[in-house]
């Protein structure tokens, strides 16, 4: 097999998410769980514009489902713990030797590390079950890994981070060579970038330890975009310089040396919990559209959605309000989870085939 993950702009068949159910990610008062479930609705029913999507929903969420939800998007009924896609779904490749074929990445998921409070051992299912729903072929992993650790070019360079795939919670015995090995063979990349951590907020209990789509995106091969924290009065203002630093001195798979393009955080530095990691790099291209981060902060939801337009020529830039979602962890990369189109086949030759 040669499998490959194409880069996210690519045409996609359709969005995968799942909709959040009552537990500790939701939240604990009424407000907390009302303001998740408006959150996750308002994000897919913005990319229900776009492209087909279809819902995992737990049984006992259903009803609240259909009520909020675009009536053309398609909910398949499933159990349900964790909602976040990205991470507990499957990672779609297609292989390169057959046009017809589409595969399933069903990486091991633990909740990011099996924390304490976090319920996963119903979504850690979703890879398989997703793979099954589509007829996709699934390919197996024995790495703990989340979709929003990696980030890929489509043309054989994945971002990575030290602190996730290394993450002695996730994978006690990997090394570097073991990664990239398994990178290879699930999806086709052959160069990796590896960056040594990911943002403040992100180490606190409730984090990811480190996931790269709130640092880094590839928005065409040779190009990046990384988040930007301006203001010195925040940890991450020391970490991205660090972070540019590295990335500045790697070259992608082609050997190019990477054109750095700076997503400036919004103002807000803190929350009740401490420094916020709200991100413009956390957002979803789909097809004729990017569904950005907003924060509530005009001049750089306005200034995000440019700079977003401009990497993504020819697509709607929509912006939806993700303070919700990332007071719970993530943002709306984190939450969506593309099904990559299969490459529309040769017209046969004429003069060929039976009766000819």
């Amino acid at each position: 097999m040669t499998w490959r993950m194409p880069v996210e702009g690519a045409p996609h068949e359709r969005t995968w998410m799942t909709f959040p159910r009552v537990g500790e990610t939701l939240g604990r008062t009424p407000a907390e769980t009302e303001g998740g479930y408006a959150a996750w609705a308002a994000v897919a029913n913005a990319v229900a514009g776009f492209e087909p999507l279809s819902m995992l929903v737990d049984p006992s969420e259903t009803a609240r489902a259909r009520s909020l939800l675009d009536g053309a998007i398609d909910l398949v009924e499933t159990p349900v713990d964790e909602f976040w896609m990205r991470d507990s779904g499957p990672t779609f490749v297609l292989d390169a030797e057959r046009p017809g074929a589409l595969g399933a990445v069903d990486w091991i998921f633990n909740g990011w590390g099996a924390p304490a409070w976090a319920e996963w051992q119903k979504s850690a299912r979703h890879g398989a079950f997703v793979a099954d729903a589509v007829g996709a072929e699934l390919v197996s992993s024995l790495l703990v890994n989340e979709g929003g650790g990696i980030h890929v070019d489509g043309e054989g360079t994945v971002l990575l981070t030290e602190t996730v795939q290394l993450d002695p919670r996730r994978n006690p015995f990997a090394d570097r060579g073991r990664v990239e090995a398994e990178m290879l063979r699930t999806l086709g990349t052959h160069h990796l970038v590896w960056l040594p951590r990911g943002l403040t907020r992100d180490y606190d209990d409730f984090g990811t330890n480190g996931h790269v789509d709130i640092v880094a995106a590839i928005p065409s091969p040779g190009r990046l975009l990384l988040h930007a924290q301006p203001d010195p009065a925040h940890p991450d203002h020391l970490v991205v310089q660090q972070l540019r630093e590295v990335l500045a001195g790697q070259t992608d798979a082609a050997g190019r040396a990477f054109e750095i393009v700076e997503l400036p955080a919004p103002a807000t530095l803190t929350d009740e919990h401490g420094p916020v990691d709200w991100s413009y790099v956390n957002h979803y291209v789909l097809n004729g559209a990017v569904i950005a981060c907003g924060f509530g902060d005009p001049v750089a939801d306005a200034r995000a959605a440019s700079i977003l337009a401009e990497e993504y020529p020819g697509r709607e830039v929509v912006t939806v309000d993700a303070r919700e979602i990332f007071a719970r962890g993530g943002g709306i990369h984190c939450i969506t989870q593309q099904q990559p189109a299969l490459p529309e086949l040769p017209a046969r030759e004429a003069g060929t085939g039976a009766g000819a």
